[in-house]
């Protein structure tokens, strides 16, 4: 049985409004939650629709399927993402491919991405998927470039970047033909599951809202139990409750995301000149922080072992996909075929960091990487 962490990776925020909100949906107050939390959330991130679905991934799904991915298109990533992302691509038997990354961001390398769209330009190339890990975001002027000059669609995956401002723009408004949110993000679980399907195109919106419930359509005039399906669509829906809870977490995303900084500068304090431990780059004052990650020179895994013995949970963002079986199988991928992402992924540690971190948990964290560090030659 593991031993009970003392500071675990992640943890859960709550709040009054939360157990409020929560309240009146378990009371069967007359407000709509999940209509309310689309309105609070395309307000929030200033654009023009927002869809709810039941979890982020659900949202990258139905995203896939109102853009009207079919098989053998092609869809590009970074090889340093979430298994989720190659996942709801292959679910339309289409073909995932994979670009490395750039190394101080760890986020798809822009320069072989657009290498990759003009050595393919092709009909079958039908969207980039792009992930903001941690909340550091890509250059997206140039990735809007792409998309318009290839002809490709481009969605957003900000499982790590709600909140998170491009040039003083919340990401969701800055572009992107869709952008996919996850309230519940990767190995920083929340209590409850919630995505978020954000566009400015009347088009997808449209399409979206239809495939999103079956692809059922009723007529006004007619009895409520008489519908129609038009095409073939899935159940994505949040459920009130859900959407209850998340109405709150959005109200305290910034002091959260204020908070978070606050604790990186701490670390970055503390961990600066500690041998065999390199710390991020600070520069990027929009940089969110939802994810601290540092890099061990020396055998990183038993480094996070060591920190679990002392009661400190760390997470790895990500194992690169080349290294999955599924995709080293499926497209006879080779170790080394993607060196920036195999040589970070060696290395890198993601350390806790939550708005309730209280100062003394932060100080805890950084005396234990001090002492660690010692141990190593």
């Amino acid at each position: 049985m593991k031993k009970e962490l003392k500071i675990p990776f992640s943890k859960y925020e709550s709040s009054r409004e939360a157990h409020s909100n929560v309240s009146d949906a378990l009371d069967g107050e007359d407000v709509n939650q999940v209509a309310e939390l689309e309105d609070e959330f395309s307000s929030y991130v200033g654009a023009s629709y927002a869809l709810a679905t039941s979890h982020g991934t659900a949202a990258l799904h139905l995203a896939m399927l109102a853009l009207d991915l079919k098989r053998g298109d092609k869809v590009v990533c970074s090889v340093n993402a979430h298994p989720s992302i190659p996942e709801v691509v292959r679910h339309f038997d289409a073909e995932p491919v994979f670009i490395d990354i750039q190394e101080q961001t760890y986020n798809i390398n822009l320069g072989k991405l657009e290498a990759y769209l003009q050595e393919h330009s092709s009909k079958k190339l039908k969207a980039v998927i792009v992930s903001h890990l941690g909340g550091v975001t890509v250059d997206l002027e140039r990735v809007y470039s792409m998309g318009r000059s290839y002809d490709v669609k481009i969605v957003e995956d900000v499982s790590d970047a709600l909140g998170t401002t491009y040039k003083g723009q919340k990401i969701g408004s800055t572009g992107a033909d869709i952008v996919c949110f996850n309230f519940s993000p990767h190995f920083k679980k929340n209590i409850c599951n919630g995505g978020m399907l954000v566009t400015d195109d009347d088009e997808i919106m449209e399409r979206a809202r239809l495939l999103a419930n079956h692809a059922m359509v009723r007529d006004e005039d007619a009895l409520e139990y008489i519908y129609d399906v038009v095409d073939i669509g899935n159940d994505y829906s949040l459920s009130q409750l859900n959407a209850a809870y998340i109405r709150a977490q959005i109200m305290q995303q910034d002091e959260n995301i204020q908070r978070q900084q606050e604790i990186a500068r701490m670390y970055s304090e503390g961990l600066t000149g500690v041998d065999h431990v390199t710390i991020p780059d600070m520069s990027n004052e929009e940089n969110p922080f939802s994810l601290y990650i540092i890099k061990i020179d020396k055998n990183r895994d038993s480094f996070a072992v060591a920190l679990r013995e002392e009661g400190i949970g760390t997470g790895l963002h990500y194992i690169p996909l080349h290294l999955l079986s599924y995709y080293k199988t499926k497209y006879a991928l080779r170790v080394n075929d993607f060196p920036v992402a195999l040589r970070s992924f060696q290395q890198v540690l993601s350390l806790p960091i939550y708005a309730s971190m209280s100062d003394e948990d932060v100080e805890t964290v950084i005396a234990s990487i001090k002492k660690i560090a010692k141990t190593r030659v």
